[in-house]
């Protein structure tokens, strides 16, 4: 016997429904933390001579003192530890992300940390013997990041409204709209992580989420293609019979997918440090959440609307 993933359809799309909400509310009310690729602003990456590496707080209090001698003392920044290489040996450092639109106070800023003037008070993240740190500046133009948050968004609207196209040519309209729906159901839960783990939303994590609408919609399109078949090799069968039998069919390979895209997934957010964790997060939170959408999301929609249409036809005869 079948088990009846439909008839706990209403249970999965509560839960569903609920980490949606509350991932809405998160990202209202907490608030999405964009990096510097949608904000414009200034990074360096300082590794430091050996035995000279300051505490997060003291390079906290450093570029505090910066941001108010260069004019900026309410500028948005974060520091992140970081590990380089050197001469085959693992270097400490650290990451500064100051967020501003103003382009004086970028180069204030990168005068400070680079060249900061005799006398001038002015501290950089280390003042020590030893050679002084490595500093390297990368610094994002206010005219490039709208560039970039176009260009992003354009990306996302573009592929939902192609995979809806292709699906509904495939195989019909309802399957293409329960599809779409499913996906904005994890790119929506996934952001709302983002929100809660306060981690950087950057070009790196919207690859991420690209990655993982076409994981997502992989796996959704496979059960879609067992339903197809079943419908067709058994057509006195019902449809909801068909759509679990379906998603019992492939179960295994959605399974053992699922846990081997996993694997590399984890191994990534430990080891791949700091730069690599936004990437990790999104695409571990988007196979979990895109795997459970695509059995308990896109299917029950595909049914309501099977349902309803019938319903319909029914009353017009």
């Amino acid at each position: 016997m079948t088990f009846d993933f439909l008839g706990k359809s209403k249970y999965a799309l509560a839960l569903s429904g609920l980490l949606v909400v509350a991932s809405v509310v998160a990202m209202v009310a907490v608030g999405l933390r964009p990096g510097i690729d949608f904000t414009s602003g200034i990074q360096l990456v300082i590794f430091y001579p050996a035995g000279t590496e300051l505490p997060n707080d003291a390079v906290r209090s450093q570029v505090a003192q910066v941001l108010a001698a260069s004019g900026a003392p309410s500028a948005p920044f974060y520091v992140q530890a970081v590990t380089g290489e050197r001469d085959g040996k693992p270097v400490p450092g650290k990451m500064i992300t100051v967020q501003t639109t103003d382009e004086a106070v970028m180069d204030k800023l990168q005068e400070a940390f680079t060249r900061p003037a005799p006398g001038s008070g002015i501290p950089t993240p280390l003042l020590t013997a030893g050679g002084g740190p490595d500093v390297s500046v990368t610094r994002i133009e206010p005219m490039v990041t709208r560039e970039i948050r176009d260009r992003a968004w354009q990306a996302i609207l573009i592929a939902l409204a192609a995979m809806l196209v292709y699906i509904a040519w495939r195989f019909r309209l309802r399957y293409g709209v329960a599809a779409v729906v499913a996906l904005i159901h994890d790119v929506v839960i996934t952001l709302g992580v983002f929100a809660v783990a306060r981690l950087e939303l950057n070009l790196p994590v919207i690859a991420g989420l690209l990655t993982v609408v076409g994981y997502s919609l992989n796996a959704t399109i496979i059960i879609f293609d067992r339903v197809r078949e079943n419908v067709r090799a058994a057509r006195k069968v019902s449809l909801a019979e068909n759509i679990n039998r379906a998603i019992a069919q492939t179960m295994t390979r959605t399974i053992n997918t699922g846990l081997t895209t996993l694997i590399p997934i984890v191994v990534l957010f430990i080891f791949g440090g700091a730069p690599l964790r936004g990437l990790a997060v999104a695409m571990l939170s988007g196979v979990v959440v895109g795997t459970w959408s695509s059995i308990f999301v896109s299917n029950p929609v595909v049914y309501g609307w099977s349902v309803a249409s019938e319903r319909l036809r029914s009353r017009r005869r």
